[in-house]
């Protein structure tokens, strides 16, 4: 069963966005670029405490707006199965990406219009255990069929977009 207060942080397209000021914009932009940065430089680059930013931080966090991480290429790291599967669904795709959002092996779980009701990415040690990932999914329940994308090299993979202002133009972008 899922909890109520995890629903309400999820963001999607059809659920309103956070509203960020320029200070959550620009604090997002420097942790972009480096999320080492300690939050005294980004304090004083913005004009504000280290305490505001420290409290930011931590909001942004919280509401599931930020996340800061090593991002790596897990081909460079032995995993030698990784593949993005669309899955088509026979209803409501939620039940379907609730379970699979919960398995270590789905590092990207979204539901989409389209095609495929849900896409995720699966990060795999070899061949045999994505088989084995993808047959678990192909016998839940409400999952008509899927179709697999094995990636063969990781050519681009950027997380800098920035925050998003007004009129929809991306912070420090004119």
């Amino acid at each position: 069963m899922r909890r109520p207060e995890r629903r309400e942080r999820r963001r999607g397209a059809v659920s309103a966005a956070p509203h960020l000021d320029r200070i959550d914009q620009r604090l997002i932009e420097a942790l972009q670029k480096n999320g080492r940065e300690p939050f005294r430089r980004i304090a004083a680059r913005v004009g504000v405490s280290e305490a505001t930013i420290r409290a930011r931080y931590q909001r942004l966090c919280e509401d599931n707006i930020l996340q800061v991480t090593g991002v790596t290429n897990p081909l460079g790291l032995g995993f030698d199965a990784i593949a993005m599967v669309g899955i088509r669904t026979g209803g409501a795709p939620e039940p379907v990406a609730d379970v699979i959002s919960q398995w270590d092996e789905a590092d990207y779980v979204v539901i989409t219009a389209g095609q495929f009701d849900i896409l995720v990415e699966l990060v795999c040690e070899d061949r045999r255990q994505l088989l084995d990932v993808t047959n678990r999914m192909r016998e839940l329940e409400g999952v008509v069929s899927t179709e697999s994308f094995l990636y063969l090299e990781l050519w681009k993979q950027l997380y800098d977009w920035g925050a998003k202002v007004e009129n929809g133009v991306r912070a420090g972008v004119s």
